[in-house]
């Protein structure tokens, strides 16, 4: 059976890079009937396409805009997903670039493979530029074996039952419109709360290593403290989710296995830097998981995510 696909298209002062993934998705052995692009303030994205008859060498590519105010997370995917009628939509950021002409199919074929996935996650590949560190935490969140998460796996799994990442995952439209979608309403990680419905209400999600893209961030310390901040936010306004298991050993576990691997590398010199960023996140984690005791102020600074406070 052929299944319609969509994909829907984050962007945000989109660079060169968004035109190359755009060939590698109009180059997929899959058919994609339409790419919906969910632009954030046009301005910035014709000063990009603006008279490259770039766009015009395409019949399937529709573009929405929107203002920086009126972006997020949860509500702009959702809102993209009401302008497809396709059986599967694949949700991907501007930043993500497929590896091959296989990426739509392998994750097609790995939600229809068996009933019941609501959701499918490509395997990110770190970019040639990145560091050390983050080389290690690509592999350890996106192992080369893929899998198929249930409830039945939150006791050995625990947060990561819920996984899932919209910087390239597929999604069953049927399943989709049965949980609710999206949440309309989401600082960050609309993408795990949507996992964990999924899950909790007797769904799964496969993650698929044959998909792969190449993604990836240097970020600083203090990058790393405005996010995970946010992401201290999403957990502590989505408590039916995160409430249910533990995000704070999974974290730990990161940081010893890459302690190890920096030891086992050699590059011992990092290891300072790693427990430097690391306390970064933690203390943005908790503050963002107590945001509410926060003065609004200090909130906003706090977040990597300003508008979402508006």
């Amino acid at each position: 059976m052929q299944y319609s696909v969509d994909v829907i298209l984050l962007t945000y002062k989109p660079e060169k890079q968004v035109m190359e993934l755009i060939r590698a998705l109009e180059e997929q052995t899959y058919p994609i009937r339409k790419i919906i692009i969910m632009n954030t303030e046009e301005r910035y994205f014709y000063n990009l396409f603006y008279g490259t008859g770039f766009l015009e060498k395409y019949k399937n590519i529709e573009i929405h805009h929107l203002s920086e105010k009126e972006f997020d997370h949860g509500r702009t995917r959702a809102k993209a997903v009401q302008y497809s009628k396709s059986d599967i939509f694949v949700c991907m950021t501007q930043d993500a670039m497929p590896v091959d002409d296989q990426l739509v199919r392998e994750l097609v074929g790995a939600l229809t493979g068996q009933e019941n996935i609501a959701a499918a996650y490509a395997r990110q590949l770190p970019l040639p530029d990145c560091r050390e560190i983050e080389k290690y935490t690509r592999s350890f969140n996106y192992p080369d074996q893929s899998s198929v998460k249930s409830v039945a796996d939150m006791d050995r799994l625990g947060i990561k039952t819920f996984f899932c990442s919209n910087v390239c995952a597929a999604y069953n439209r049927e399943i989709y419109e049965t949980i609710g979608g999206f949440v309309k309403k989401a600082i960050f990680n609309e993408d795990m709360v949507f996992a964990g419905h999924a899950v909790t209400a007797g769904y799964s999600i496969a993650y698929v290593a044959e998909a792969r893209v190449r993604h990836s961030h240097n970020y600083t310390c203090m990058q790393q403290f405005h996010r995970n901040f946010d992401l201290g936010v999403s957990q502590a306004e989505h408590p039916e989710v995160f409430a249910v298991v533990s995000s704070e050993s999974e974290g730990v576990k990161l940081v010893k296995n890459t302690i190890r691997h920096l030891e086992k590398t050699k590059k011992w010199l990092q290891i300072p830097y790693l427990i430097i960023s690391s306390g970064c996140k933690l203390i943005g984690y908790q503050l963002g998981k107590h945001y509410r005791s926060l003065p609004s102020g200090m909130v906003k600074w706090c977040s990597a995510s300003k508008t979402y406070w508006n």
